[in-house]
C-alpha cells in the first residue's frame, strides 16, 4: 500500500494554494486590459415643458377661480418650500420628544427606536438643526449619582441617534440628575415619568 508522506501532502496543499493565486492575478490582469473611452458623447439637451390639465373648477365658483389656464410649467422654475421663523427648530410633528428609561438603568428601550428614527429622519433632512438632549432621574438616589445617571442616559440617545447617521456636532447630551423632576411627588407612577431623556431642539 502507498502512503503518502506528511511532506508531500504539504508540497500539494502549497501547489494547490499557488495556482489559485496565479488564476486570480490572471482574472485581474484580464480585467485592467479594458480600455475606458475619454471621449463619451455629450447631449445638449433643451429644457421640456410639461402640459397641465385645466382643474376642474369648485362647484359654485362658477368655473373662475381655481381653474388652470393650460399653459405649459418649467420643471426647473418651481420654486422651493421655504418653511416659515415658527417651523425652524420644531421638532418633527406627532413624534413624541422623551425617552423614558427602566430604574436605574441607561439602556435605551426597543420601543423607543421608533421614536429615535422620526428624530434621526429631521436632523438627518437638515445639518444645521441642533438638538438637547436632557437627562433626568427620579428623586431617589444622591445627587452626585443621579448626576452621572442623567448624563449616561443622555448619551445612550446621543449615541442611539448617531448610529442612525446624526453628526455629532448637531448634538449636546446634559444631565440634571434629579433637579428637574416632569411630576412632582412620590412612588413609581411618578418616578418612572421622571426617568427620562428630553429632547430639546434648538
Amino acid at each position: 500500500m502507498n502512503a503518502i508522506s506528511p511532506l508531500d501532502r504539504c508540497a500539494a496543499r502549497v501547489a494547490s494554494r499557488w495556482l489559485g493565486l496565479a488564476a486570480a492575478v490572471a482574472i485581474l490582469a484580464g480585467c485592467s486590459s479594458v480600455r475606458l473611452d475619454d471621449q463619451a458623447p455629450v447631449a445638449d439637451r433643451q429644457p421640456t415643458t410639461v402640459p397641465v390639465a385645466p382643474a376642474p373648477a369648485p362647484a359654485g365658483d362658477g368655473g373662475v377661480a381655481g381653474a388652470a389656464t393650460g399653459s405649459a410649467i418649467d420643471p426647473r422654475n418651481v420654486a422651493p418650500v421655504q418653511a416659515s421663523a415658527a417651523d425652524q427648530g420644531q421638532p418633527p410633528a406627532q413624534v413624541a420628544r422623551v425617552i423614558y428609561f427602566d430604574f436605574d438603568s441607561y439602556t435605551v428601550k426597543p420601543e423607543f427606536m421608533a421614536t429615535l428614527q422620526a428624530h434621526a429622519r429631521y436632523l438627518n433632512a437638515d445639518r444645521k438643526r441642533r438638538v438637547v438632549l436632557e437627562g433626568h432621574t427620579d428623586e431617589r438616589g444622591g445627587r452626585e449619582y443621579n448626576l452621572a445617571l442623567g448624563q449616561k442616559r443622555a448619551d445612550a440617545v446621543r449615541r442611539a441617534l448617531a448610529l442612525l447617521g446624526v453628526q455629532d456636532e448637531q448634538m449636546e447630551s446634559v444631565s440634571y440628575g434629579k433637579e428637574k423632576p416632569a411630576v412632582q411627588g412620590s412612588g413609581e407612577e411618578v418616578w418612572s415619568r421622571n426617568r427620562r431623556v428630553e429632547i430639546v431642539y434648538r
